[in-house]
């Protein structure tokens, strides 16, 4: 890492981590400094290191960008991810205290167990033979920067918007995951009806590109990891006192109260 780059990473990496830790925003980091796709990432895992070096365990990864439209969109060929940890764990039916984000935001998505670990390359047939189990999941996305504004750099700084997540109870992986419509309540209202084909087609494709990821990454896909698919529809703003609720075809719910 040359002398610019580890200034630029140190630099974000705590401040990034500072703003996570205690709820509050900063100022739009490309803004004040330009750096690249593979700079951003390295700050993501400067600012992750720094909460493993307090403690937290690395649970698995989440994607992002998993639908086309959301990459033409933001003008991407690629999906992006971001790391999880224990520490982001909430309990399905429990209270989420939002006083510790920023922007808080839900999806609703499919996460997979692994049994197994997954290297780079790996067909949809030799992904699916590595999940231990499905489950239907919320995912609490927020932006730490000031008025919601961001680039896709600044996306990917800040562990590609993952803040927090929720999974509901385990199921048999054998199921068909490729069409299971869902639909994410809060306060017992709908608010987004989608599918799970929404994630790039098939959910599996998305752990596919996880695998590819992760591995490129130097962090293979492994044993006991979750992995979160990505959003199935346009994530919704959350409120203090909300009942949120995501009802998955042939999975149940998952559930928490904020």
């Amino acid at each position: 890492m040359n002398a610019r780059l580890s200034t630029l990473v140190d630099h974000f990496s705590e401040r990034l981590d500072e703003a996570a830790r205690t709820g509050h925003a900063v100022p739009q980091f490309t803004e004040e400094e330009r750096f690249n796709v593979e700079e951003a990432y390295a700050i993501q895992a400067a600012s992750i290191a720094r909460r493993l070096r307090r403690g937290e365990r690395r649970t698995g990864m989440k994607m992002g960008f998993t639908s086309r439209a959301k990459m033409v969109q933001m003008g991407v060929h690629d999906m992006i991810w971001g790391r999880l940890t224990d520490a982001m764990a909430e309990a399905d039916g429990g209270t989420v205290a939002l006083d510790r984000f920023v922007h808080p935001r839900v999806e609703p998505e499919i996460a997979f167990l692994l049994k197994k670990p997954l290297p780079a390359n790996v067909s949809l047939a030799q992904a699916a033979d590595a999940v231990l189990a499905i489950a239907p999941a919320l995912e609490i996305i927020d932006s730490r920067y000031d008025n919601f504004r961001f680039s896709l750099t600044d996306v990917i700084a800040d562990n590609a918007s993952s803040s927090g997540y929720v999974i509901g109870p385990w199921a048999d992986p054998a199921r068909d995951t490729s069409n299971l419509g869902l639909v994410l309540s809060i306060d017992g209202l709908p608010r987004q009806i989608g599918s799970t084909a929404a994630i790039l087609g098939h959910p599996l494709r998305s752990l596919v590109a996880a695998a590819r990821l992760s591995a490129a990454a130097g962090e293979p896909l492994q044993a006991g990891w979750i992995v979160m698919a990505g959003g199935a529809t346009a994530a919704e703003a959350l409120a203090p006192g909300q009942h949120v609720r995501c009802e998955m075809q042939g999975l149940g719910h998952v559930e928490f109260h904020a």
